[in-house]
């Protein structure tokens, strides 16, 4: 056991140092490779404009015709589903139909 318990317990493991990065003129991309974003030296701008009027409506008409053909798409299953239902039903009832209690003398 330990001999002062007032004292917090001193960590098991010491610490991973790790290396600073490398400078910005080391390369860790071969020349001949396409690395897969900009280099650091690059810089790009995004321009962001406000929406206009004419551009609201645009968009607007953009998301409404997404959503009714995904509506379209819904229904569409949804109707492809009604008459395979009403065969299965159908067809039950004539099962039913068919199956009727025989009297156990025959």
């Amino acid at each position: 056991m330990a001999e002062h318990h007032d004292q917090p317990e001193r960590p098991r493991l010491e610490p991973e140092i790790i290396p600073p990065a490398r400078s910005r003129g080391d390369n860790e991309w071969p020349p001949h490779a396409w690395p897969p974003y900009a280099s650091a030296h690059t810089r790009q701008r995004i321009y962001v404009a406000r929406l206009g009027p004419f551009g609201f409506a645009l968009l607007m008409a953009i998301i409404g015709i997404v959503v009714a053909l995904i509506l379209l798409a819904v229904v569409g299953a949804i109707l492809v589903w009604i008459p395979i239902l009403a065969l299965l039903l159908a067809a039950g009832v004539v099962y039913r139909l068919l199956r009727r209690e025989r009297p156990l003398g025959r």
